[in-house]
C-alpha cells in the first residue's frame, strides 16, 4: 500500500484506496525524513523556533529568563515525549539533556493543523485543537470546520519562505499562532474526517502535483481518546465488542491503538496514561458514550 502506514489500526483509512505503486506517502516522521532531503531540517525544531524569531538554545546555553520550554531538539516518534516547562535555573539544572533545547514557553490555544502545500504555497487548511487531560494526555481532538485566520497567516507566510520546492502534506503545530513542530506528512489519526474523496485527493496531490479537493460538506468532527493507567499488558477488545462500537449511531470509525504482542514499556506513551483506542465521530456524546463501553472493557480485563 504506497500511503505508507505502519499502524494497523490506521490502515483501514487507506486500504481501498488506489494509489500508484510508485508513489509513495508518508504517515510516520521516519519515512517523511529520509524522502525529503531538502526539506527535512524541518524537524529540527531549534531551527524552526530560530527560523520565527523565538528566544532558543540547546541545552548548555543558559536561558536568560524564566519560564522557557524544554524538548528534544530532534523527536521523531512524538507524544511530547522528553518535553516540560521550565520555571527557574534549579528546573533547567535538573532537566539538562544532551540533545534537547529550550525556546520561549508559548502561550494560547495549541492547534494541529494539516496543510495541502503546492511548491511550498498552502492550498488547503485543517484545524483540530485538543483538549488536554494532564501529564501528556488528551481527553478529546476536535477538528473544525471553521478556519484559524491568525494559524493559516502566520503559517502560510512560515511556508511559503522555507518550503519552496516541496509539494504533499504538511503538519504543524502551533501554540499562540506561533509554530513549535513541522512534520512532512498529515495527521493520519482522523483522516475519515475530513470528509468523502480525501483520500482520493490527497493520492492525487502526490502523483500529480495538484490539489483538488470539494470541501463544500466540510463538518466538525470528534477524536475521542481512552487513556487507561499503565500496566504491564493489555489485550484488544474481542471483535464483538468493536463492531458493536463502530455500529453506534454518529462513530466513524474506531482504533485500537497498541500492540498487544509487545510489552507497554515498548510503546512510546505519555507519562500520564497508556492510550489504548481512539473513537473518530461527528457526535461528541456518541464518542464520550463509545469510550466509557470500552473503558469497562478494559476496567475488568485480566493478563
Amino acid at each position: 500500500m504506497p500511503i505508507c502506514e505502519i499502524d494497523p489500526w490506521r490502515t483501514q483509512y487507506f486500504e481501498s484506496a488506489k494509489c500508484p505503486a510508485d508513489i509513495f506517502i508518508p504517515t510516520e516522521d521516519s519515512d517523511a525524513w529520509t524522502w525529503n532531503p531538502a526539506h527535512r531540517w524541518v524537524y529540527d525544531k531549534l531551527a524552526v523556533a530560530v527560523s520565527q524569531g523565538l528566544e532558543a538554545a540547546p541545552h548548555g546555553v543558559s536561558p536568560s529568563a524564566y519560564p522557557v520550554f524544554s524538548k528534544p531538539i530532534y523527536n521523531l516518534k512524538g507524544m511530547g515525549v522528553g518535553s516540560r516547562a521550565l520555571r527557574s535555573e534549579a528546573d533547567y539544572v535538573a532537566a539538562y539533556r544532551p540533545g534537547h533545547m529550550w525556546s520561549t514557553l508559548l502561550q494560547g490555544d495549541h492547534i494541529s493543523s494539516d496543510v495541502a502545500v503546492v511548491d511550498g504555497a498552502p492550498c488547503w487548511w485543517r484545524h483540530a485543537s485538543g483538549q488536554a487531560s494532564g501529564d501528556g494526555t488528551f481527553d478529546h481532538w476536535k477538528v473544525h470546520a471553521d478556519s484559524a485566520p491568525a494559524v493559516e497567516e502566520w503559517c502560510g507566510a512560515w511556508c511559503r519562505r522555507h518550503l519552496a520546492g516541496y509539494t504533499g502534506m504538511v503538519n504543524v503545530e502551533t501554540i499562540g499562532g506561533r509554530i513549535i513542530e513541522v512534520h512532512l506528512r498529515f495527521a493520519d489519526q482522523w483522516p475519515d474526517l475530513y470528509g468523502e474523496g480525501w483520500v482520493d485527493s490527497l493520492i492525487r496531490l502526490y502523483a500529480t502535483g495538484q490539489w483538488v479537493f470539494d470541501d463544500s460538506d466540510r463538518r466538525a468532527g470528534y477524536s475521542v481518546v481512552l487513556f487507561v493507567p499503565h500496566r504491564p499488558r493489555y489485550r484488544h477488545p474481542p471483535l464483538a465488542l468493536q463492531q458493536e462500537i463502530t455500529r453506534m449511531p454518529g462513530v466513524s470509525s474506531l482504533q485500537i491503538t497498541f500492540h498487544e504482542d509487545l510489552a507497554a514499556d515498548r510503546h512510546a506513551m505519555p507519562p500520564g496514561g497508556f492510550r489504548v483506542a481512539i473513537i473518530n465521530c461527528r457526535d461528541h456524546a456518541a464518542g464520550n458514550a463509545a469510550r466509557e463501553r470500552l473503558q469497562a472493557h478494559f476496567a475488568t480485563e485480566r493478563v
